[in-house]
């Protein structure tokens, strides 16, 4: 007998707490795998190195990388550096140097169930703008998933993360968002870092699973996709920030299922 997918009226499929344990155990892999591979962030290192140890350690750690050919990506981890905001090809012409900023996204399918994770991380000094930058977008995730409580809407979790980024001068990234997260890599519902005319007025209730996802950039929020089709970056050139956790909404409160 197939089991009935339990969804809300707006497509987001709820899990059970069996369901949440499981997918908790993704997300915390992914983690640790993403932070192994954020140690290995130093100047001269190429971002095509990032792919081939995140290859490695998926390999170490027997799970899929679940980037990695979706809708035809190249690689196991986005690698975006200063300027690119978020799929940042991880080629070898893309060599770190003192003062860059590297963000690094990252899925793993683990035992049937996908963790999605993203940290920015300095190469040696960088600037006081680039590190508050980092300090404000990584911020800007926690007020997020402060906001995300059973009972509550989902327009509070963007409406927290846009409040916190613009307070401090940045903005965050428009066109681009987190998701539902589960089985599947994109599930509903979409969870941009600002409210806009039509939000749409979602309750969250217990079995609700998100990836959270902050993108922050230094100038405006305008964004272009680059020649190659996969990279986005800031249209003025200024730097951009990117930060994501996987999250549970329980009978119990909100879980960081990334959280390691």
């Amino acid at each position: 007998m197939v089991k009935t997918l339990r969804k809300t009226k707006h497509g987001i499929i709820l899990k059970t707490p069996e369901e949440i344990a499981r997918l908790r155990t993704a997300a915390a892999t992914t983690m640790e795998i993403l932070l192994r591979v954020a140690e290995e962030i130093s100047s001269g290192i190429t971002a095509l190195d990032i792919d081939r140890i995140t290859r490695s350690l998926c390999k170490e750690y027997g799970v899929k990388p679940a980037f990695l050919g979706y809708g035809g990506f190249p690689g196991a981890i986005c690698v975006s550096v200063n300027e690119e905001v978020v799929h940042g090809l991880p080629t070898k012409k893309k060599v770190f140097k003192e003062g860059d900023i590297v963000s690094l996204d990252f899925g793993a399918v683990v035992d049937g169930w996908i963790g999605d994770v993203a940290v920015t991380v300095p190469v040696g000094k960088i600037s006081e703008t680039a590190q508050k930058l980092i300090d404000v977008t990584r911020e800007s995730l926690y007020k997020g998933i402060e906001a995300a409580k059973a009972g509550g809407k989902l327009i509070d979790i963007s409406r927290a993360i846009q409040k916190y980024v613009e307070s401090h001068g940045f903005n965050v990234t428009r066109g681009y968002a987190g998701h539902g997260i589960g089985r599947s890599l994109h599930e509903e519902p979409q969870i941009t870092n600002y409210v806009y005319k039509g939000y749409p007025d979602i309750t969250l209730e217990p079995g609700m699973t998100f990836a959270i996802e902050p993108m922050v950039n230094e100038g405006t929020g305008k964004v272009k996709v680059k020649r190659d089709r996969w990279t986005v970056v800031t249209k003025d050139g200024k730097l951009s920030a990117h930060f994501e956790h996987d999250v549970a909404i329980t009978e119990d409160g909100t879980i960081i299922m990334s959280a390691i």
